[in-house]
């Protein structure tokens, strides 16, 4: 139950995610800063990733690794599907991700706020790197990592800006699917 709330969970924020960039130059257009004389926002990889949060959750609170592993992996294919990312990027660099986080959560507590943008920041700066050495390794035009990797900072803050946001619905589905659970009640049904 709990990992079906998270796959559809994780696919509501990835539709969301994979629309974002048009809310945030409506939002940001008329700001007045880095703007070029068509009044576009130009800040590549301002784009938060509201997926990878998600995926940090569930490793750093320990669930099953087996059914982790799969919720990362099917949330990584359908990155792949939606973006312009060669299939298999995301979903290897998501699966990473998990168990990287799963082997940091018995040492890291992402109870406060601080520790969720800390743990955030640190593992989409690793997951911006595995991504840049990817493509870099195996992508057809090796033009294509040198010019993403300007967009792995901003993409990094941003993703550092709304992890506590997805750390709370991450939260609140952990509460809802643990409530009645035979651990949780001490045996009793």
């Amino acid at each position: 139950m709990r990992n079906t709330a998270f796959f559809i969970t994780g696919v509501l924020l990835l539709l969301v995610q994979s629309n974002l960039f048009r809310l945030i130059g409506v939002t940001l257009r008329g700001i007045g800063w880095m703007v070029r004389a068509n009044h576009d926002l130009t800040v590549p990889g301002l784009v938060p990733s509201l997926v990878l949060p998600l995926i940090l959750f569930m490793g750093v609170h320990e669930y099953s690794l087996v059914r982790g592993a799969c919720v990362a992996f099917a949330l990584g294919y359908l990155t792949d599907l939606v973006g312009v990312a060669p299939i298999g990027l995301y979903t290897s660099t998501y699966v990473a991700i998990y168990v990287l986080s799963r082997a940091a959560g018995v040492r890291l507590a992402a109870q406060t706020m601080l520790m969720q943008v800390g743990l955030a920041l640190a593992f989409t700066l690793v997951h911006s790197i595995m991504i840049l050495v990817l493509l870099a390794i195996f992508g057809r035009d090796a033009w294509v990592p040198r010019a993403l990797y300007i967009m792995a900072l901003p993409h990094v803050l941003a993703t550092g800006a709304v992890a506590p946001l997805v750390f709370r619905i991450a939260q609140r589905i952990h509460q809802v699917t643990m409530s009645g659970s035979p651990k949780e009640t001490g045996g009793r049904a």
